[in-house]
């Protein structure tokens, strides 16, 4: 299959997404895995029946059992794609090496994430090493029960200690607590795993105050898991607005080919970079509107009826993350944010 990299990016998106449904409805399993010949490659594997169907920017309708969507980059870097009950993609990263395997978050249930473990063992047959935990939310760690015992976390230490918390009070993922030994990454931590050298990094707060990442820098990839939700509006349910977007220009500055969002979809090489400045373009842009309204005067509640988005009213989850969105821009710019 090929694909027009071109400034319509909706039209190109569903025509792809199309046509790969509809490979996937008639079982052309070899099609799916033609997919994209040059910086990604998208393959749908599975022997399910797809129970949905393409539904816009970058919702899926829900998949029957076993279906999986499969980004594969150059080298065998590859994003494992599932699409939930919120009719949007959690998007993980895992590389593959001589000597093991790497992998940047879970899902959000044991089911999910054992879905992923199972994906990594039809791809190769080296154990998986390092489990990098760099969201530290439910849809991102609800599923780590499903990992292998013996695997190293990595995680930022704001993190360990609101998952350490969840475990204290009951309620944190099924099954798992974080491991004593997990490696705590206050800024970055180089690894060498096989013949590749990784690094997880923390930019700095964004969705929330322990955001990592993980860039190859062979590669020039850079997985930014909840920093970068292509085309979904910005949830700030734990973020820090100001912040966020600090750390998404210091992503921008980086020597990156290939930006993978926690959230939607990933984009080829040819338009990664442009819709990672999108997706700053609608975080600056909602931050201020509540602005505005913050520094008129106008009440909190007030301010949620009276906001203007714009075209990012439209976007995935807008109409739930507006409010949010609004109340944490105000929690800010009232200094009542640390």
């Amino acid at each position: 299959m090929d694909i027009d990299v071109g400034s319509d990016r909706r039209q190109r998106r569903e025509s792809l997404f199309t046509r790969m449904v509809m490979a996937f409805a008639h079982g052309d399993l070899a099609a799916l895995e033609e997919g994209v010949r040059s910086d990604v490659e998208l393959t749908l594997r599975g022997s399910s029946w797809l129970a949905g169907k393409y539904r816009g920017y970058v919702e899926f309708g829900q998949y029957a059992a076993g279906a999986k969507l499969v980004l594969w980059a150059a080298n065998r870097q590859l994003s494992y794609l599932h699409a939930g009950d919120e009719k949007f993609t959690t998007t993980n990263l895992f590389v593959v090496t001589d000597a093991g395997v790497l992998v940047a978050d879970g899902q959000g249930d044991p089911a999910a994430t054992k879905g992923l473990v199972d994906a990594i063992a039809r791809v190769t047959p080296k154990p998986i090493k390092y489990v990098v935990i760099c969201s530290d939310h439910g849809d991102h760690t609800g599923g780590n029960a499903s990992f292998p015992p013996a695997v190293t976390y990595l995680v930022h230490p704001t993190s360990k200690a609101i998952l350490e918390r969840q475990a204290a009070s009951g309620r944190g993922a099924a099954g798992w607590t974080l491991p004593a030994d997990a490696v705590v990454v206050p800024e970055k931590k180089a690894i060498t795993l096989g013949s590749e050298d990784l690094q997880v990094i923390f930019l700095g707060r964004a969705h929330t105050g322990g955001d990592l990442s993980v860039y190859l820098p062979r590669q020039k990839i850079l997985f930014m898991s909840e920093i970068f939700l292509n085309r979904v509006f910005p949830a700030m349910r734990s973020a820090y607005p100001s912040d966020w977007l600090r750390t998404l220009t210091r992503a921008e500055q980086m020597d990156v080919r290939i930006y993978v969002p926690g959230h939607g979809f990933t984009e080829q090489a040819a338009v990664s970079n442009e819709e990672l400045r999108a997706y700053h373009k609608a975080l600056d842009a909602v931050v201020a509107e509540a602005t505005r309204l913050y520094k008129a005067g106008v009440p909190v509640d007030n301010a949620i009826k009276q906001a203007d988005f714009g075209e990012y009213a439209s976007w995935t989850l807008a109409k739930s993350q507006g409010p949010i969105a609004i109340r944490k821009v105000y929690e800010e710019l009232s200094g009542a944010l640390k």
